[in-house]
């Protein structure tokens, strides 16, 4: 994607259309304008992060695909830290937190009330908004939650605030450098206007947290995501799903992204820079 300015239509909620607009030195991309209600943007049955269901085919492969890598998340993280304190920010309905609990004395936050309540029931309590914690934290994790943030500055603040000098911060987000997004373009389902406000590369990612005083020292590739979101993205392209489509473009950009390195999810390993 090599213009400064590019479309893309939000085809779970409004139908509405929304401009991404390039900035250069962090190789990012801004969705814009942000709607100034945009919690209703979350509205809707098909928001699968806050829901447990698994009634259709997507659903069900991707709870079948998310038990397989929580258990593959919490193992990255016990190579680097084997106990403490675990902070889970966007935790959604806790599923994570809870694989996380049986190695980490975990807490998480999430805004939305109905997550928060589908997580009460695994027995975890979730925190409303960041500024209700106080504590400090060896471990903060965000699964596909930074590209949701409004204000980047203040979550560094918090990132800062919250994480112990010698901690560690996952993160995880969609790759727009990634083949599949360069296969599906305006209609790459990872793009999710207007929820996804950012849209991140790994060069942007990682000057991004250096200039605010974090530096990357191990990425992973989330494999699995480019055939998740391809199904997804031929249902924006076409208005149907064309599994085998779906499956050859998912497999064709984890073969691009074997030499290159631009799988169509990441996940970022930091540590604060030292002082």
């Amino acid at each position: 994607m090599e213009d400064s300015t590019f479309y893309c239509k939000d085809y779970l909620v409004s139908g509405e259309t929304y401009r991404l607009e390039r900035w250069k030195h962090y190789d990012i991309l801004k969705t814009e304008p942000v709607p100034e209600n945009l919690s209703a943007y979350y509205k809707s049955e098909s928001y699968i992060s806050h829901t447990d269901a698994s009634k259709s085919f997507t659903e069900k492969l991707y709870n079948i695909v998310k038990t397989y890598m929580l258990q593959k998340k919490v193992g990255w993280i016990l190579k680097e830290k084997s106990a403490g304190k675990l902070l889970d920010i966007g935790a959604g309905t806790g599923d994570f937190l809870k694989a996380a609990s049986r190695y980490f004395k975990v807490e998480g936050v999430e805004p939305s009330k109905v997550a928060r309540e589908k997580a009460q029931k695994k027995h975890l309590r979730l925190k409303k908004k960041l500024s209700e914690i106080s504590d400090k934290y060896n471990i903060i994790t965000m699964w596909h939650v930074l590209e949701h943030v409004p204000n980047l500055e203040q979550q560094f603040k918090e990132f800062h605030r919250l994480l112990n000098d010698d901690g560690l911060l996952v993160i995880a987000v969609p790759n727009y450098k990634s083949k599949d997004a360069d296969i599906y373009k305006e209609y790459w389902a990872a793009y999710d206007v207007p929820r996804h406000l950012w849209h991140f590369s790994k060069k942007g990612i990682q000057t991004l947290f250096f200039e605010n005083g974090f530096h990357l020292f191990h990425s992973k590739g989330l494999k699995f995501d480019s055939f998740y979101v391809s199904m997804l993205s031929e249902n924006h392209r076409a208005d149907k799903q064309n599994l085998f489509k779906a499956f050859k473009n998912g497999l064709k950009s984890n073969l691009s992204a074997a030499r290159s390195g631009e799988y169509s999810s990441m996940v970022y390993f930091f540590k604060k820079t030292s002082k």
